[in-house]
Parts: structure tokens; sequence; C-alpha cells
């Protein structure tokens, strides 16, 4: 049992990480200034609608600020 132990817990550590590979950080950063056309201030990992997103907030030209949620796996503002 023993040999099987180490192989099956690094499989569940896996399964249990959420795929955050496809946009990156700075991805996500210029699809929302895109979208927005201001200054990001900060870009932080969340989920909505248990998806994984990207939450970018930005400091638009009349000075407010704006949060875009960007899909984490097609990049496309929601």
């Amino acid at each position: 049992m023993t040999p099987l132990l180490k192989p099956l817990c690094a499989l569940l550590i896996v399964l249990a990480t959420p795929a955050w590979a496809d946009i990156s950080r700075d991805e996500a950063a210029a699809a929302a200034q895109r979208v927005s056309n201001g200054r990001v201030l900060s870009v932080e990992k969340a989920e909505s609608g248990r998806r994984p997103v990207w939450r970018v907030k930005i400091l638009t030209a009349q000075g407010e600020v704006r949060v875009v949620l960007i899909d984490a796996a097609s990049g496309r503002p929601l």
C-alpha cells in the first residue's frame, strides 16, 4: 500500500489545483486596458460562477475605478 500512496497523493494535488496557465497576469491587464482605456491599478486571481478569472482594477480617465473580469482560459472580458 505504501508504494501507491505517494503517486496517489501527487495525482490528487494536481487534480485539485485550478488551471491558471492559459492567460498570464500581463495578458489579462492588457485585455482589460483595451476594454476600458485606463491605468491598471491591480490584477488578482478570482472566481466568477465557478470559473477562474482575472479581476483587474482600472482607473479611468474620468477618475473612476472600474473592475473588469477577464476569463482566465480565453482572455475575453466577461
